[in-house]
């Protein structure tokens, strides 16, 4: 890995060191998703393109501390505006590729862009959004450039990402380099009660991402990641895009997952490591066999969350080790397990305790809990700008999640003696109910491992009657032409959990909203409640034995 004093903990620093020690070797390899030529970029090629964008930002009157925000797809345009964004002192803010209406109008309002770079194919994601008092002074299109902008950005300047390019004077001086407490990137994490936060990402904090996978997969210039993961999310953009540059490591970038082209592609490019998050990794196992199964070269893929139902027979259909992690945006991944450690699914691991410092703790009192005592998983930074810095324009979000000079992940876990973080659910998502807790990803485990089910979601509902506690919930996704009764299901869940985790109410969906990264939208649905087309149990007279 690239050693850099920690004065030097910068993004910017670990691209001018490597274009100078690597220069023309292959760095990113953006695949065409229309089947062209793949788009190429050397380290040294990353370091020069991305000094053309800082000059042609600077050249649209962008200033140190203004923000740019980025709608656009796993692209090589992608990766050099973000760098060029932080050479020119300003703020890089990539934006969920599906956002449209309100929650685009918040993002926009909110981290307030001097200029929008979007994909072409994106621009009418705008066109419902009322910008309020944000002032975009230009707009930069990847693509072909459009004949006129949706109405909310028809006020700035308009021009292709060719023609802003062709703006850059090489003879520009870029501002002095930024140091680590410096802010590089402002990213959106999902809201639950209010709208989403922007998380401010320290210069530090955003390289050791990168740091910590290197360190977790043992990463070295003869690996090759395949990233398939969105580049708005830290876990394809710092962890994974960062990461390669600080070890040197190749890799290849597609525009989205596919469960169904993942197997050719990694094959195709010869990866050797490679993420998945959410249903990515059970949407994989879940393809038919082929006789290609073993015909690649990964020898690790990081997945989470992983199943007793699936993890141990996706590591031996597919002949690699799966290991797992534990962070967020806000605290970065404080925790790996150790590829070489035999697979436990929910298992995160152990801290990287010369950088982090983990408890769980109580949620209600803060105070720790002794091993296997299930409560908030909250973390601490132990190195200068590794953290977050706050939430941006939301003091008092920021206050709340560091009650206690603690970090409130909102996630519960515990230890186990031996000293390893497991990850239980989101604090929402583990359901109270009759005294017991009840971890919806294990719920939805079994009722996915029917053969009729596609997929499901569980959450937890308050009905009358309950003292405050709440009932399970699926909302469950059939395959085409399958049919199930929710008899049938439940009988199906008790042969596979305990009786107080057993549904009372089935829901048939057609389908599950998820955000890009693959994650249930689950507040909707706990939202939503019991509806009338909810099936109670109770109230048919259904009995679940003891």
């Amino acid at each position: 890995m690239l050693e850099l004093d920690k004065g030097d903990w910068t993004l910017i620093e670990a691209v001018h060191r490597q274009a100078r020690d690597l220069g023309d070797r292959p760095f990113l390899t953006f695949l065409d998703p229309a089947g062209g030529d793949p788009r190429v970029l050397s380290f040294a090629g990353f370091d020069t393109e991305s000094d053309t964008v800082a000059r042609a930002l600077m050249a649209l009157g962008v200033e140190p501390g203004d923000r740019v925000m980025m709608l656009g797809y796993n692209s090589a345009e992608f990766m050099t505006a973000m760098i060029g964004t932080n050479k020119a002192g300003a703020v890089f803010v990539p934006i969920n590729t599906e956002l449209k209406g309100a929650f685009l109008a918040h993002q926009l309002v909110n981290s307030e862009p001097t200029v929008v770079i979007v994909d072409d194919e994106l621009l009418g994601a705008f066109d419902s959004v009322d910008r309020g008092g944000a002032s975009v002074r230009a707009t930069v299109v990847v693509g072909q450039r459009p004949e006129a902008l949706p109405r909310p950005l028809a006020g700035s300047n308009a021009m292709s990402f060719d023609e802003f390019v062709a703006h850059a004077d090489p003879s520009t001086e870029l501002p002095p380099p930024p140091v680590p407490s410096d802010i590089s990137t402002i990213m959106y994490t999902s809201g639950t009660t209010g709208p989403s936060k922007g998380v401010l990402m320290p210069q530090a904090h955003c390289l050791m991402f990168g740091m910590g996978t290197v360190r977790a997969v043992d990463l070295s210039p003869d690996d090759h990641y395949f990233i398939c993961m969105p580049l708005f999310h830290a876990n394809g953009l710092l962890m994974q895009v960062y990461g390669c540059l600080m070890a040197g490591t190749p890799a290849t970038v597609v525009r989205r997952f596919s469960p169904n082209t993942w197997l050719n592609d990694v094959i195709a490019c010869g990866a050797t490591v490679t993420n998945a998050l959410g249903v990515m990794p059970e949407f994989i196992f879940r393809t038919a066999p082929t006789e290609r199964d073993r015909d690649h070269d990964l020898r690790l893929v990081m997945a989470v969350p992983i199943s007793a139902e699936w993890g141990a027979a996706f590591e031996e259909r597919f002949g690699l080790r799966l290991f797992q992690g534990f962070g967020m945006t806000e605290c970065n991944i404080p925790v790996y397990s150790d590829p070489a450690d035999p697979l436990i699914p929910g298992c995160a691991g152990r801290v990287l305790d010369d950088w982090f410092d983990v408890r769980v703790v109580d949620p209600d009192t803060d105070e720790p809990l002794e091993p296997d005592e299930v409560g908030e998983i909250v973390v601490r930074p132990l190195e200068a700008s590794c953290f977050m810095a706050g939430y941006f324009r939301m003091p008092e979000k920021t206050v709340e999640a560091w009650r206690n000079l603690w970090f409130h992940t909102g996630d519960a876990g515990r230890f186990d003696p031996q000293g390893r973080l497991h990850f239980v659910d989101r604090i929402k998502d583990c359901i109270r109910r009759r005294g017991e807790n009840i971890s919806s990803f294990e719920v939805e485990q079994v009722i996915n491992n029917h053969p009729a089910v596609a997929e499901s979601a569980v959450v937890g509902v308050k009905v009358a009657g309950a003292g405050g506690e709440e009932e399970v919930k699926a909302c469950v996704v059939l395959h085409p032409e399958a049919e199930l009764t929710p008899e049938e299901l439940l009988e199906h869940c008790q042969a596979a959990m305990p009786r107080y985790a057993v549904p009372r109410f089935v829901e048939w969906v057609t389908e599950l909203d998820k955000t890009q990264t693959g994650k249930i939208r689950k507040p909707e649905l706990r939202e939503a409640g019991v509806t009338p087309t909810t099936w109670d149990r109770e109230s048919v007279g259904y009995v679940v034995p003891r």
